[in-house]
């Protein structure tokens, strides 16, 4: 039987084995799990309590930011404002004292950033782990009903990207990476691809959006880059894009280092960066916000009505399918001996 890839497993696994394990059915559960949408609704009398969990597994450097960050973001991609995390703390089996301080006190500065609440979970030390593992859920809460999804995408939606590709999977491997990376970087260049993770936060970007109005659907792009969070949106919306890779922005360090570990930047892991699919009335105007609020915003494409039909016209101005990852090139950099 044929592996796994590292990383998220296959949609067709998730549909055929994972979707159909679910448990009792509550009337409370608006919205469970689904292909390609980053959370689950839970409607309590007048409130909507939006649910999210992630774990972060590839990084070492800032674990605890990143958990709490990444969490936020799928929450916020609803249009809500995250106020609660639960966490889960796997450490390596030989780990001290300090290697707790270090996450916690990480996890307790983004959350007090982000205004959010740390209100319980579990942390062990666990045998033959590596390194360390956190996983965690957020929780935000809005009036019921009141929310978008990563499935609301219509036709002739305009595609807005906020950042730039590839945000996470630089920082990632600034770090990670980073002897191997002083060949091809200098040190200025090193010191900004690490500072990438402070761009993680798409928070601010989210509910910029969403206040302007028009936005039908958004989504983070984590594991599998941009090309990924875009297949994922028009899944869950069952249609077609047409992307302009010329409006896709990449910086010069994610450039350098993709091209050093022959990685596609569109594929690699892009939390920092949000998707959002906009009314083509309100666009403009949703990129000229997120400007205002020092926010790079662009349109990179259109939904349109065939699911079978994703596109990409590259630079050079010739179309080809967008690709979609079987895993996040992420992996193969850091696989790499």
């Amino acid at each position: 039987m044929e592996r796994l890839p590292p990383g998220k497993i296959p949609v067709d696994i998730l549909k055929e084995v994972v979707f159909k394990n679910l448990g009792a059915t509550r009337k409370e559960v608006t919205l469970g799990p689904a292909a390609g949408v980053d959370g689950a609704v839970i409607d309590v009398g007048n409130t909507s309590l939006i649910v999210s969990m992630d774990p972060i597994t590839g990084a070492v450097e800032r674990i605890g930011y990143l958990a709490v960050n990444v969490n936020a973001n799928d929450v916020a991609t609803f249009g809500v404002e995250p106020a609660f995390l639960f966490s889960c703390l796997l450490l390596p089996q030989k780990t001290n004292r300090k290697m707790v301080e270090v996450i916690s006190s990480q996890m307790n500065k983004a959350a007090k950033d982000l205004g959010m609440a740390i209100v319980g979970g579990h942390c062990e030390s666990t045998p033959q782990l590596t390194h360390p593992v956190v996983v965690g859920c957020a929780i935000g809460i809005t009036e019921k009903g009141k929310y978008v999804t990563a499935a609301g995408a219509k036709t002739e939606d305009k595609l807005i990207l906020t950042k730039t590709a590839g945000i996470e999977g630089t920082a990632i491997l600034a770090w990670d990476r980073e002897a191997e990376l002083r060949k091809i970087l200098n040190p200025l260049q090193l010191k900004n691809a690490k500072a990438f993770y402070d761009k993680i936060s798409v928070v601010k970007d989210a509910l910029t959006a969403c206040k302007t109005g028009g936005v039908h659907a958004m989504h983070d792009p984590t594991e599998g880059g941009i090309a990924g969070g875009i297949h994922e949106m028009a899944d869950a919306a069952k249609l077609g894009v047409e992307v302009l890779q010329e409006q896709i922005v990449v910086e010069a360090e994610t450039t350098k280092i993709c091209e050093y570990f022959k990685l596609d930047p569109l594929q690699l892991i892009s939390s920092g960066a949000l998707l959002v699919a906009a009314d083509p009335d309100f666009a403009n105007s949703i990129v000229e916000n997120l400007r205002r609020q020092n926010i790079q915003a662009t349109i990179i494409g259109e939904f349109t009505a065939d699911p079978e039909c994703r596109l990409l016209e590259n630079k050079e101005g010739k179309t080809q399918k967008l690709p979609r990852p079987k895993s996040d090139h992420l992996w193969k950099a850091l696989m790499r001996q």
